[in-house]
């Protein structure tokens, strides 16, 4: 079954934004037209939990990877380091309980609701480490 991986790991970079940090140091968001204000779907608190579960373990994969994408001499090495994350992100997801289609589809929706993303923000906050504590 053939998946998008730039793709997902698009959408990875996307929730990589939600870690407490980053998601704290960053200006508010563009403002959308109304149209676009409705989320495509509406994720239960459950699967907003997973979410922000699975963007935390995702961001790390994204972390990781990003210096060796930049290494990437050519395209088929940036090929092979965009299917190894892929792969990585992937099996951390599944392990949340949630598939690419969710997985890729609540972050659209919470890309869409400010209200969903502080939610995600905020679970995030309370699964962050000790160590890790928002700025």
């Amino acid at each position: 079954m053939p998946r998008s991986t730039h793709a997902f790991f698009a959408a990875a970079i996307l929730a990589a934004s939600l870690s407490p940090a980053v998601a704290l140091a960053q200006t508010a968001p563009a403002a959308q037209p109304p149209a676009q204000a409705q989320p495509a779907i509406r994720p239960s608190e459950a699967q907003l939990q997973k979410f922000a579960n699975a963007s935390q373990k995702v961001a790390m994969v994204a972390d990781e990877y990003r210096p060796k994408l930049q290494a990437a001499k050519d395209d088929a090495a940036r090929e092979q380091v965009y299917r190894e994350a892929d792969e990585k992100m992937v099996r951390m997801v599944n392990a949340d309980g949630l598939t690419v289609d969710e997985f890729n589809g609540i972050g659209q929706a919470i890309e869409q609701d400010p209200q969903l993303r502080q939610r995600v923000v905020e679970m995030a906050q309370k699964n962050a480490p000790a160590g890790r504590a928002p700025q």
